[in-house]
């Protein structure tokens, strides 16, 4: 049987629950999920392999108009998602407005790619509505292919997968056959750090942050990390700090369990905080901090 292999790319507005369906096909927790927009910043690759296939699902940005450098960044990164595609993953769930972002769907339209629209959070409307929906959706891409699922609750993505695996052009694997990601094991520490940033505070705090780490030693039996998170004002400062250290402690901790967990080991973790200024529209620090688009 010929090998199969290629790059399964999902866009999508911001909360739609991309990075929950990407979780799920992947079945690890690669992209981090809050409620809040911009959650996912990076172009995440979750690779997954059979004896005849590898699949290289990429989790991308929720698509938005930029106010800054590094909001053009992410666009980027949605942006190089129609370059290499061999199969679009185009969410969209059942409350937004279908029409958002009409230049990305007209891009779809335009796309070699196979494109599946996939309708999410159908656990949230009833049977009529969800008509209603997909047969929009087939007037708006009429090449495309329309399926409702519930990533969550992984309705509906063994059909998906069948889809995906359909669709790969034969090829030999892209990645080691072992490998389950692109990134490195510092980018997930910051990324669970940032998180816990999301869930924690409130207003413009986490759009402000970066977490860069500074020191990450792998023990037998202990994993030893230093962070440190940047945000643009010394007002921003003192509120990831909070009372007597804190809010910033809170931070820690639980982001120490969380890494505890994805490690599989102890963890020694330190978190300070660095003022920053305009990070956000430097191209030097957002270069550094992996924002190469």
């Amino acid at each position: 049987m010929p090998h199969k292999s290629g790059f399964v790319n999902i866009i999508g507005n911001p909360n739609v629950g991309k990075s929950t369906l990407m979780n799920a096909m992947v079945g690890e927790k690669l992209s981090i999920i809050t409620a809040k927009a911009q959650t996912t910043r990076h172009r995440i690759m979750g690779i997954v392999n059979g004896d005849d296939f590898q699949i290289v699902y990429s989790d991308t940005p929720g698509i938005l108009k930029p106010h800054y450098k590094l909001q053009e960044k992410m666009m980027g990164f949605v942006g190089s998602a129609f370059e290499d595609a061999d199969v679009m993953l185009y969410i969209t769930d059942v409350v937004e407005t279908f029409d958002k972002n009409q230049q990305y769907i007209d891009k779809l339209s335009q796309t070699d790619a196979k494109v599946l629209v996939l309708i999410n959070k159908i656990d949230l409307t009833d049977q009529e509505k969800l008509e209603e929906l997909v047969e929009i959706w087939s007037k708006m891409l009429p090449k495309a292919e329309i399926i409702p699922i519930s990533a969550i609750k992984k309705f509906n993505l063994d059909i998906v997968l069948k889809r995906i695996q359909e669709n790969l052009p034969e090829s030999p694997p892209y990645f080691p056959k072992d490998s389950l990601t692109d990134k490195s094991e510092r980018f997930f520490v910051s990324e669970i750090i940032r998180e816990k940033i999301l869930l924690n505070y409130q207003k413009e705090i986490p759009y402000s942050v970066e977490i860069e780490v500074e020191e990450f030693k792998d023990t037998e039996k202990l994993l030893r990390i230093r962070a440190l998170i940047h945000v643009v004002r010394p007002s921003q400062k003192g509120i990831i700090i909070g009372h007597k250290g804190a809010a910033l402690k809170k931070t820690a901790t639980e982001a120490r369990k969380d890494i505890e967990a994805f490690f599989g080991k102890k963890v020694f973790i330190e978190i300070y905080v660095k003022v920053s200024k305009d990070w956000r529209d430097k191209d030097r620090p957002l270069r550094n901090f992996g924002y190469n688009m």
